[in-house]
């Protein structure tokens, strides 16, 4: 009995020495590194907030929306490129791809038929009803047989296919761009309206065509114009608003072309 106590006690021994004389073997194999875990370590596992994006809720093409001055409070903008595009937004296909539409003629700001004051007040009444809409469709392109880019805001779940199939592809931009056309577009409204405007912005240089901003001390800009598309109505049509964009693509151009013909002329004076 002695004996069997003795020995329950002696392996109890044993088992702590060990434990003390691994721990002390690896506190002295195991290197030190000063300043904590090594930076290799560090950056493996580290916790990252994941974004709450789903299709339709997409920060960066918001925020590009929030640019065009449409908020979309639903959380459910859809930025539509390609005929998958609709298909996410729950859309059908067109019915033909390309579709040829023929453009009506709508009014400009500015022009005997319609005052500056009149269309802005429009255009921030559809940009309003287009923020609070239940969801967003964005089709985007380029004028056919053009460069010009089309974003198109709307409500209307009809219209989408159409639009898409008239305008040409373009590539997809990640962040998006401003587009040199924005059309809003709001079904379903009592008042009907048609109209569009083209307004001159500075935008900044790109810094391959000049020296940048910190070589210059400040941002070089340069004049641009951009157009504004506003059609509302009960069904707006396709016409109308196909009629606005091409409206202002030609006035872009006809801008650009007075641009380049006074830059000439300075630069022959000097």
């Amino acid at each position: 009995m002695v004996f069997s106590v003795a020995s329950k006690t002696l392996a109890s021994c044993t088992r702590k020495v060990a434990k003390a004389s691994l721990a002390r073997g690896l506190s002295t194999s195991v290197p030190q590194w000063e300043g904590g875990i090594p930076d290799s370590v560090k950056r493996v596992g580290q916790p990252s907030a994941f974004p709450n994006e789903y299709p339709g809720m997409v920060y960066e093409f918001n925020w590009a929306l929030n640019g065009d001055g449409v908020t979309p409070l639903k959380r459910a903008a859809f930025r539509i490129n390609k005929p998958l595009d609709l298909k996410v937004a729950g859309l059908a296909a067109p019915k033909k791809n390309p579709l040829k539409v023929k453009g009506a003629a709508i009014a400009e700001a500015g022009s005997d038929t319609l005052l500056f004051e009149d269309f802005d007040a429009a255009c921030q009444e559809a940009r309003d009803l287009l923020s609070l809409s239940d969801k967003l469709y964005c089709p985007e392109g380029h004028v056919p047989g053009t460069h010009t880019g089309v974003r198109v805001i709307s409500n209307s779940s009809k219209l989408t296919p159409d639009i898409l199939a008239y305008l040409d592809r373009c590539p997809k931009k990640s962040p998006p761009d401003s587009m040199p056309v924005t059309c809003f577009v709001v079904e379903g409204h009592d008042t009907e309206f048609a109209g569009f405007s083209i307004e001159e912005i500075e935008v900044p240089v790109d810094s391959e065509e000049s020296e940048s901003a910190a070589d210059l001390g400040y941002q070089p800009k340069v004049a641009k114009s951009v157009a504004s598309v506003v059609v509302v109505g009960k069904t707006p049509s396709v016409a109308n608003i196909v009629g606005g964009i091409e409206a202002s693509h030609k006035s872009l151009e006809q801008d650009e072309l007075e641009r380049a013909k006074k830059a000439e002329e300075e630069s022959n004076e000097s």
